[in-house]
């Protein structure tokens, strides 16, 4: 059977630990004389993880094993996201949807939501735009409350790259994004309990 991508993480094992970064692009120049400061924000906002898993047998190391030679470092892709925020901190009920076009920058206007609800997002909160290769992870930086036209605004990190759909679906919950390898190199080691050792690093694939 022939690999697709994106493909999704092993269910055998979750990790021991993750990192998730979020990386920017914003230049700080400094004057030597007064310590004025002049910053220049640039469009570079990517998430990255760095994920360990726990000594674990053979039988289930050989997933993970094959899971990243599938990927052939950077080449292949697969979707990942927060292990601990499954599902939403807000109430998050209705059908939420993009609403209109041509939607740019870091904040995003919804509608379809339960009407007039505290909380619908709160911060922290992560939404998935688009599916399986399209699939983009973004995050809600403030509390947000529907209105009596089930309409909310979110403020978003990263910054929409490219414009959504208008009605596009917004998932809240189990959200992820895709990701790929950030280097060529795919190791694990075998301790003196055969126990594997692995660990990985991953960018945001745009």
């Amino acid at each position: 059977m022939a690999i697709t991508f994106p493909l999704s993480l092993p269910t055998v094992k979750g990790f021991a630990s993750i990192v998730i970064q979020q990386g920017v692009a914003v230049g700080v120049s400094t004057s030597p004389f007064t310590g004025e400061q002049q910053v220049q924000p640039h469009q570079r906002q990517v998430w990255g993880m760095e994920a360990e898993l726990p000594p674990i047998k053979r039988a289930d190391a050989e997933e993970w094993i094959s899971f990243l030679l599938s990927l052939n470092g950077p080449e292949g892709t697969f979707l990942a996201g927060d292990p601990n925020a499954t599902a939403p901190r807000g109430v998050a009920t209705g059908t939420p949807q993009v609403k209109g076009v041509g939607q740019i920058g870091r904040v995003l206007e919804t509608d379809g939501w339960t009407i007039s609800t505290t909380g619908i997002l709160l911060v922290g909160d992560y939404i998935q735009l688009g599916t399986g290769a399209n699939a983009r992870l973004h995050k809600n930086l403030t509390d947000a409350d529907s209105d009596g036209g089930g309409n909310a605004t979110l403020d978003i990190w990263p910054a929409l790259r490219e414009p959504p759909a208008d009605n596009a679906s917004i998932i809240t919950a189990n959200t992820v994004g895709v990701f790929r390898l950030a280097s060529n190199e795919m190791p694990f080691s075998i301790g003196q309990a055969q126990m594997y050792g692995i660990n990985f690093s991953a960018v945001e694939a745009l």
